[in-house]
């Protein structure tokens, strides 16, 4: 008899949706204000159930493999294994719309987090406008959900040690928006040296933050690249997190650096958006051409590639963001309990 793995030996993969619909993006903002929202074709809603799908099936075959994951026993209560699961980031905006949507996401097992209300850049406004925002979005998910929701993803990674203030004093209990790729113009940066680590995640304390915060402790965890300029990467100059990363970069290439991440820190932060598995949306061919290829390249392949990753990945552990948290050693945040604990 083969022994009980580990699980200490297991890497962890943090698969996460920024829910948010084909016009939405920042790339196609100018064709796009908010005011012409109301008026586009919603496709958001198909795309996140071919996702869901897509995980149900996945999982399913996870749970009947003979992945050293599944050879821990489920009815322990000291087992620290959940079922493959997800997070959801989902815009505000998109959730009043579609509140069965989100309802459907919590239903099948995965994680409901909060992109913000209005996918506007957070590092650009002010406290006033940015302390609605993130209150207003929390509300329309826990009123849908009947449930708290504990995470927050700022839109474009545009964070800062402001914007993260006012995300812990808003009710949140983590934050995944800082992507430690520093040279791409509209991501922002936050300053960990010295916060304490367990896995990729960070443990903040009340000295970090510039306002006075009482949802303490805070966690952070970052989006990794490669090339780390420090033993946690925590600045990268590859990017590697996902989006159009992962559409751009040859498979077998993208399959190696996440490996190198996972065996360096023992975590990945995986980000995919829906339209990206929607080649079928509508093409702006007004656009320029850098904002075309950044949004529209190899949107067909997307969702074979995402399924063919997952698959060479079947020795992970797939799991939501709140339930690393919840179960990581070192890390302890209010309103967040993983599944079975």
């Amino acid at each position: 008899m083969n022994p009980v793995p580990n699980f200490s030996l297991l890497h962890n993969f943090l698969l996460t949706i920024d829910v948010e619909d084909w016009f939405q993006v920042e790339n196609l903002r100018p064709w796009f204000p908010h005011e012409t929202w109301p008026g586009c074709e919603l496709r958001v809603e198909r795309n996140v159930h071919r996702l869901l799908d897509l995980f149900d099936e996945l999982g399913s075959k996870f749970n009947n493999s003979t992945n050293p994951i599944n050879s821990l026993n489920p009815t322990d209560p000291t087992n620290p294994n959940t079922p493959f699961s997800a997070t959801f980031f989902v815009l505000g905006w998109i959730a009043e719309r579609l509140p069965q949507l989100v309802r459907e996401i919590a239903a099948r097992g995965h994680e409901v987090a909060s992109h913000g209300y209005g996918h506007r850049m957070c590092n650009t406004l002010s406290n006033e406008d940015l302390k609605e925002d993130l209150v207003k979005s929390k509300s329309i998910l826990e009123d849908i959900l009947g449930q708290k929701v504990s995470g927050f993803r700022a839109p474009n990674f545009s964070i800062d040690d402001r914007v993260l203030s006012l995300v812990a004093d808003s009710g949140y209990a983590y934050d995944s928006s800082y992507n430690n790729f520093n040279l791409h113009g509209r991501y922002g940066k936050i300053n960990l040296n010295g916060q304490p680590m367990a896995g990729i995640a960070y443990r903040l304390s009340d000295s970090f933050f510039e306002l006075p915060i009482s949802n303490l402790p805070f966690i952070s965890f970052p989006i990794l690249g490669l090339l780390g300029t420090s033993a946690h990467f925590r600045h990268s100059v590859i990017p590697w997190g996902g989006g159009a990363y992962f559409r751009l970069v040859p498979r077998s290439i993208f399959y190696s650096g996440v490996r190198r991440i996972l065996e360096r820190s023992g975590a990945y932060s995986f980000y995919i958006h829906p339209w990206e598995i929607d080649p079928d949306q509508p093409k702006i061919r007004r656009a320029p051409f850098i904002s075309r290829f950044k949004h529209y390249t190899n949107l067909k392949e997307t969702e074979r590639k995402l399924r063919s990753m997952i698959q060479e990945l079947a020795d992970c552990r797939f799991s939501c963001c709140r339930d690393y948290i919840g179960k990581r050693p070192g890390l302890t945040a209010p309103g967040v309990r993983a599944r079975g604990a």
